[in-house]
């Protein structure tokens, strides 16, 4: 739900990276690796920052 919230609130010019996205996790007190993010990310239908970024 917040790795949701975290890649619908991002600027779709610059979408935020599984690292960045785990660094925000942290700081909202989610200790988890950039690795898992991958994985949440993947189960819920939202594809890599690369396919996300809108000109």
């Amino acid at each position: 739900r917040i790795l949701q919230d975290c890649v619908d609130n991002e600027d779709k010019r610059k979408p935020l990276t599984d690292e960045k996205l785990a660094e925000i996790l942290q700081e909202k007190s989610y200790l988890i690796a950039r690795r898992t993010v991958a994985k949440y990310r993947e189960n819920l239908g939202i594809p890599i920052a690369r396919l996300r970024k809108e000109l």
